[in-house]
Formats: structure tokens, sequence, C-alpha cells
């Protein structure tokens, strides 16, 4: 998934992933918020698999050998 990383006017960074709504994380770092987004968007898509939803993103993550 793509991030997005931009500076805020108040020095922090916001990092976003546009494909997961509201995947947004700030951080007094570049690689602080990044990595914020990064460990959200893992806990989103590890909560949408405990409710037996479907979460595409992970066919790039994953293999199952047949």
């Amino acid at each position: 998934m793509r991030v997005e990383v931009e500076r805020e006017e108040d020095g922090r960074w916001i990092a976003e992933v546009p494909a997961l709504a509201g995947a947004m994380a700030y951080g007094a770092t570049k690689e602080e918020a990044v990595a914020k987004v990064e460990a959200l968007v893992l806990r989103v898509l590890a909560d949408r698999i405990d409710h037996g939803e479907k979460a595409p993103e992970l066919s790039q993550v994953f293999t199952v050998a047949a």
C-alpha cells in the first residue's frame, strides 16, 4: 500500500494510506509517522480478518502453498 507523507505547518509529520479510509498518523519525524500508519493499517486489516471480512490487501503479503 502506498503511504503519502507530508509535513504540517507546526512541524509534525502526517502519514496517510489513501487506499484505507481514515488511515493516518502523526509523528515527530517522517519515519515515526510512517511506522505509526503502517502499524495502524496492519491492525485494521487484522481486525477485518478477525470479523470474517475480506482483506484483499494481504494478497501481496501472504501466499498460501497448495
